[in-house]
């Protein structure tokens, strides 16, 4: 096997490590700590935000409901997409073409005027300032919109990620889940700080 091979190997282990971890939180299952290879020596450490956040994403879309399942998930793909600049990385890279529920998943970047195309929008904090624009664009599209921003949740994005005592938590506002006819599982629900809009 060669040095690339390794690489992969090793970045493919780390991806199922977090969405294993994350999926535990979801289930009940309290994991304290993931083995993650380390490239310049073998250490255990926890996954970094934006893998979590990834994470936190692709089990989203196990847990939620889209209410016209022939629009929303035509072709039978469930379209992740991001808004603004990307903080992730690379680290979406292991959502790409994996399945849930028989439905392939596709990481996309997107510009406003194609928002309409996806069921998960991550809107990225460097969209703040026209964030309310953004939310009237896909108002009345069935959107589960995601961000990270703080106040973000307040203004109407249905699901807004915080950090709190170092750990990835995450807030839903109810009346935009609400006005989005989408359902989310109370596994999720249970999970989250409930908001109200401003």
């Amino acid at each position: 096997m060669g040095p690339n091979s390794c690489i992969k190997t090793r970045i493919h282990t780390r991806s199922v490590s977090i969405s294993l971890w994350i999926c535990g939180i979801f289930t009940g299952v309290m994991v304290l700590m993931v083995l993650i290879p380390s490239y310049t020596r073998a250490e255990q450490s926890k996954p970094g935000e934006y893998e979590v956040k990834a994470a936190f994403l692709y089990n989203f879309v196990k847990f939620v409901e889209w209410p016209d399942a022939k629009k929303t998930r035509a072709g039978r793909i469930i379209n992740i997409c991001i808004l603004g600049q990307d903080p992730f990385g690379d680290a979406l890279d292991f959502i790409q073409n994996e399945t849930v529920q028989g439905l392939r998943l596709v990481v996309k970047r997107v510009a406003r005027q194609h928002t309409g195309d996806c069921q998960v929008l991550f809107i990225s904090n460097s969209e703040r300032e026209d964030i309310r624009h953004i939310l009237g664009l896909v108002k009345a599209l069935n959107v589960l919109t995601v961000g990270d921003t703080e106040g973000f949740a307040q203004k109407g994005v249905i699901i807004n990620f915080y950090i709190e005592e170092g750990k990835v938590r995450f807030e839903i506002n109810l009346n935009a889940l609400k006005r989005s006819e989408l359902s989310i599982s109370s596994k999720v629900m249970h999970l989250a700080r409930i908001i109200q809009d401003e």
